[in-house]
């Protein structure tokens, strides 16, 4: 629902943000229909956004009104015109970055950047399975893990994003809906298989995805698009002594140094070229049920944005 709500004045520690540029995400989703649990109900959704700060509170120093700032993770909040943030939440955007590139890259861009740098540290040599290689995280994904040196396969739906995913890296594309992404894996590998899969789709691909990969390799779980896997016996890894692990970003920046740092690979990946964000669709931020719902039903590719109305003119 669009309506309004009263924002207040920032408290000791905390500035006050009017958006200029919000991400969505499919977490987003996940909250809204319950598969992840909102802190309170009815709440307000979205991960992150870029605005300019409007108020600072007592104590606060090293952020300034009129300064741009992004931030990405917890607290939820981020569909509103205006919101309050603890300063220690938000890192200041580069004079190189555009706001609404920053908006649509900042979550979504950390999140790759632990997934190829610190959950599983991709190398040259590897070869890495990406699962929704043209949505708004696997297309960072294969960018990266290509300029890391590895060998992407990478899984969509269509051919049209398949053209997508060959642009943003991938060495092969397996249009999933036509063939099966595990034979053509084995195909691809000669039969070795891969050393790690990036899995956001979760309980259609996660069977198919410890498949793919060869003795030792890491199944990174990071997304439940298709809902959550059945359980299964610890045996299914120890068939290849492999390792699993179902990760959150929040968990690889859970201190504000840890915070900076990936922010900052983010932004530094963008001004060397090593990231290129391509933003296919954006929405009026009144209208977020309609992007939810083009989301959710595959109609988008690469990232989505909604916009304050006004959100420029100021």
């Amino acid at each position: 629902k669009w309506e309004d709500v009263e924002v207040g004045d920032p408290k000791g520690g905390e500035i006050r943000i009017r958006n200029k540029a919000i991400g969505l995400n499919f977490i987003d989703v996940y909250y809204r229909k319950g598969v992840l649990k909102a802190p309170t109900v009815p709440y307000t959704p979205g991960e992150e956004g870029v605005g300019v700060v409007t108020a600072v509170g007592p104590g606060v120093t090293d952020r300034k009104v009129g300064e741009l700032v992004a931030y990405g993770g917890y607290p939820m909040g981020a569909y509103a015109e205006e919101r309050i943030l603890s300063a220690d939440n938000v890192v200041p955007v580069p004079p190189s970055v555009d706001p609404v590139v920053a908006a649509s890259v900042l979550f979504k861009g950390m999140t790759a950047q632990y997934l190829v740098h610190r959950c599983f540290k991709v190398q040259p040599g590897h070869t890495v399975l990406v699962h929704a290689a043209a949505g708004g995280t696997g297309s960072l994904l294969c960018q990266w893990a290509n300029a890391l040196g590895a060998t992407v396969i990478g899984t969509v739906s269509t051919k049209e994003k398949a053209a997508q995913a060959k642009e943003d890296g991938c060495h092969h594309v397996i249009i999933y809906k036509e063939e099966d992404f595990v034979a053509r894996v084995n195909e691809i590998t000669s039969g070795k298989g891969v050393e790690v899969v990036y899995d956001s789709v979760g309980k259609d691909t996660i069977q198919g995805s410890l498949a793919c990969l060869k003795i030792r390799g890491y199944l990174v779980s990071y997304g439940l698009a298709s809902g959550a896997p059945d359980p299964m016996p610890l045996s299914a890894l120890g068939a290849k002594s492999l390792f699993l692990t179902m990760s959150t970003v929040f968990h690889y920046t859970a201190t504000r140094d840890e915070l900076v740092e990936t922010a900052g690979g983010v932004f530094a990946s963008l001004a060397s070229g090593v990231l290129c964000v391509r933003i296919n669709h954006t929405y009026p931020l009144s209208h977020a049920a309609q992007a939810h719902a083009d989301l959710e039903n595959r109609k988008t590719t690469g990232s989505v944005v909604l916009i304050p109305d006004g959100a420029f003119e100021q």
